[in-house]
């Protein structure tokens, strides 16, 4: 023990305690470490990811922190092995409880569950909320979806992990390309009625007029529009995978002039194999789920941008396009005024 005294932290150079996971360590960075590993938490940085660790800087970042523990030396593993019971549970027991995301157990990573946390209200009492008593849906209430549709989109980008410390020109940028693409798996996870696209389509086209080539088309793709819906509808998404599917999507580096690339595609790396590991623990039985949800991905560009705005929101914006929208919620937070969005 009198060794021990003299013996400073790895970390941060404190007094240790003993051996801890591998390394002499305060306790402090003990139970730093144990808690950021079992949680399976994640953090950022907001300098340049070497910032000081000593006794006195050690809780100013925690990203650097839990970096330096991991370069002394300090083992997963053995935090790891301090909790799992002493025979592997079946799978069965790792199983969403009562359908809620947030009370799973060991492979729902924290990643995922911040993703979760982040959805603004939950997507499936919309299609319910919004249906008239004979079961018809009204052009109204599919605008008003819609409408809630897009502003949740955006409302949760500004709440999930890292998005909100990128430069805000690359959110913009981030959410001007891929808002579409979230608005189908929005509506795809809320069950948006779609037997009323060809209502609306007539109400579209009432508004603005179009050439009989052009009318053919343009029902074409809402054809495309309500496939897509569907398919991912036959494959019973969750609402975690649903989470990291829309990470997947806005995390792309296709964006025009981003300020750095290389993080944004490393955090849509790291939303695929949160997805994966959490479709390999909760679907064991289904060794192909995964590449199922990867493949839906390329086919949700095919829906296009132009035909969502004719279809669901020319009624409320009239020509204000909806980059343009995203640009002024993104700026404006919460505070967004808009058609319906007053209506909770």
């Amino acid at each position: 023990l009198s060794f021990q005294q003299h013996i400073e932290c790895v970390v941060c150079g404190d007094k240790s305690s003993g051996k801890h996971y591998g390394q002499f360590t305060c306790e402090g960075c003990k139970s730093f470490f144990k808690r950021s590993v079992r949680r399976n938490l994640t953090y950022t940085c907001r300098a340049n990811r070497n910032c000081p660790i000593d006794q006195h800087h050690r809780n100013q970042c925690q990203y650097c922190r839990l970096k330096k523990c991991l370069k002394v030396g300090m083992r997963r593993e053995a935090v790891q092995r301090g909790r799992m019971p002493p025979t592997q549970p079946n799978p069965g027991q790792y199983a969403l409880t009562n359908g809620d995301p947030l009370n799973g157990h060991c492979y729902l990573s924290g990643y995922i569950s911040l993703l979760l946390r982040a959805e603004p209200y939950p997507t499936s009492r919309y299609g319910s909320q919004c249906m008239q008593p004979n079961n018809i849906m009204g052009i109204e209430n599919i605008c008003e979806l819609a409408a809630r549709l897009l502003f949740s989109a955006v409302e949760w980008a500004r709440n999930i992990p890292f998005f909100p410390d990128l430069q805000i020109t690359d959110q913009v940028s981030l959410l001007r390309l891929t808002w579409s693409e979230l608005f189908v798996l929005n509506a795809a996870q809320c069950s948006m009625p779609l037997h009323v696209a060809p209502l609306l389509a007539a109400a579209g086209l009432h508004a603005s007029p179009m050439s009989a080539d052009r009318v053919v088309a343009f029902m074409d793709h809402i054809r495309i529009f309500q496939e897509q819906v569907e398919k991912l509808k036959a494959l019973h998404v969750d609402s975690a995978e649903y989470s990291c599917i829309k990470a997947i999507v806005l995390f792309t580096s296709d964006a025009c002039g981003l300020s750095d690339a290389a993080h944004i595609e490393s955090l849509q790396e790291k939303s695929q194999c949160a997805l994966e590991e959490y479709v390999r623990s909760q679907y064991p039985n289904q060794p192909s789920r995964f590449g199922k949800l990867l493949l839906r991905l390329p086919s949700l560009r095919t829906v296009s941008s132009a035909v969502i705005e004719q279809l669901f929101f020319v009624r409320l914006v009239g020509k204000t396009p909806i980059e343009t929208l995203i640009r002024d919620m993104l700026l404006s937070g919460s505070s967004f005024n808009w058609p319906y969005m007053s209506i909770q």
